[in-house]
């Protein structure tokens, strides 16, 4: 495959809100050992992007300065040690950064075959939101059949993924969501939705016999919430924190009744254990897809252009599902 020498990317100029991405014009990059290079069909967009633009979330020692987690595309050129891929091969994939530009890399252990069945645009929506709830609810969280889980944004990306994979695994699923639209979206996935803004889900978990396991993203005033609303023995597993990582908890509570408080993000964790996560989504999830207990829950499209539109879209909180960016539609 002839490979041109510049392509196009989206830059965050200075740390501010969505304005400050702009289009402009970089060489293409070359993949190292281990590396693949995909010619970028879709890329996702995701919440730690708009951190990273706001200048609260840095990218990690040797990675791209772009924003871009994840993308789809195909196999455009393979660095050296790699033979798990071939040129050509469709793919999506997890990335350390660079995915809003028409050519990302990224460790070949890091991306999976597009599934049977789905296009370009569709599997551009699962590798972050695969990567964290996997590993956050199934390895980190030791989600069970018969459990009940409570996850908090249910209709954003990562809760439409994760009310689907936990419902695949056999659990009672509870979420959050602000809206009567946005809550019958996540009844219709198979949770029980409670709408934060006319009712009160430690009510709704108590009366339950409380959650086994909880997903947050929202941090702040919902943590010592999250801990009313545990089960004894319960745990919770911390990914985000929209509201703020501070709080004032009871830890005679933790102690009392025996609960796990716990968290992970993903984006610094070695290249091994990334690769470990992929492996267990081949496995586990992929299937889900393929049996059609996961869909792709997709909210809108912009092109690349208009990277600053889409931050918009994701930031306004009115989305259900994911946020693409087309960048050369595969």
């Amino acid at each position: 495959m002839s490979l041109p020498e510049q392509m196009r990317c989206v830059e965050i100029t200075e740390a501010g809100g969505p304005d400050v991405l702009v289009q402009t014009s970089r060489a293409v990059p070359v993949p190292e050992h281990g590396e693949i290079l995909i010619e970028v069909a879709y890329a996702g967009v995701n919440r730690p992007d708009a951190l990273q633009r706001a200048g609260a979330y840095r990218a990690p020692p040797g990675a791209s300065d772009l924003p871009g987690l994840e993308c789809s595309g195909r196999v455009a050129a393979l660095g050296s040690g790699v033979t798990q891929w071939a040129v050509g091969d469709a793919v999506c994939a997890l990335l350390p950064g660079g995915g809003y530009a028409d050519y990302a890399t990224c460790p070949a252990e890091h991306a999976l075959p597009v599934p049977v069945g789905l296009d370009l645009k569709s599997a551009a929506c699962l590798p972050e939101t695969c990567f964290t709830v996997w590993s956050n609810v199934v390895m980190r969280g030791g989600l069970k059949a018969g459990e009940r889980f409570l996850v908090h944004g249910g209709s954003s990306g990562i809760g439409t993924t994760a009310i689907q994979i936990a419902r695949a695994l056999g659990a009672r699923v509870f979420t959050t969501a602000g809206s009567p639209e946005k809550c019958a979206a996540c009844e219709e996935l198979g949770a029980t939705a409670i709408n934060y803004k006319t009712g009160d889900f430690v009510d709704v978990l108590r009366a339950d016999g409380g959650a086994d396991l909880i997903l947050d993203m929202v941090g702040g005033s919902y943590i010592a919430r999250n801990i009313k609303a545990m089960a004894d023995d319960g745990r919770m597993v911390m990914i985000a924190f929209l509201e703020g990582p501070k709080a004032e908890i009871n830890f005679a509570q933790v102690m009392m009744r025996r609960l796990t408080i716990t968290g992970s993000t993903l984006r610094p964790q070695s290249v091994a254990a990334k690769a470990a996560i992929a492996g267990q989504l081949r496995e586990h999830v992929w299937p889900m897809i393929s049996a059609g207990k996961l869909r792709v829950i997709h909210d809108s499209t912009y092109p690349l252009a208009q990277a600053a539109m889409a931050h918009a879209r994701m930031e306004s909180s009115q989305h259900i599902g994911k946020i693409v960016l087309e960048v050369t539609g595969g």
